[in-house]
């Protein structure tokens, strides 16, 4: 069974920047893509980014395009996000998830996979 593990989530400052990443366990050989969501207290689960399985197609939520970067390392069976220039409505539990699948979605009924998730949260 694949399992995913968040890590690098925290405290930051607006302006601040964070790396969050994503571990991925045996049995991940076939999870094509990859992608982050996040979801704050009352809110609906988003997307924040999504790559396919060669890194060459990404797709970004509207909230973080330009701020947010993400990329995989599929020998080490892992994606990162970059998040820079952190706002307070950043704060959100970061969720890493993965799709059997080539195609990239923005929704999160689509992904097969999930890890615990993350806390970030941005306040000064």
């Amino acid at each position: 069974q694949a399992q995913l593990t968040e890590s690098g989530g925290g405290l930051a400052k607006p302006g601040d920047s964070l790396r969050l990443s994503c571990d991925a366990s045996a049995g991940t050989v076939n999870l094509y893509v990859m992608g982050w969501f996040r979801q704050a207290p009352g809110a609906e689960r988003e997307v924040v980014a999504a790559i396919s399985w060669g890194g060459g197609t990404v797709d970004y939520g509207d909230a973080v395009e330009g701020r947010f970067g993400i990329r995989r390392d599929n020998n080490k069976e892992a994606v990162y996000l970059q998040m820079v220039d952190l706002k307070p409505e950043d704060s959100a539990i970061y969720y890493c998830a993965a799709r059997r699948t080539y195609s990239l979605s923005r929704s999160p009924q689509d992904s097969d996979v999930w890890g615990q998730g993350t806390q970030v949260t941005v306040s000064s």
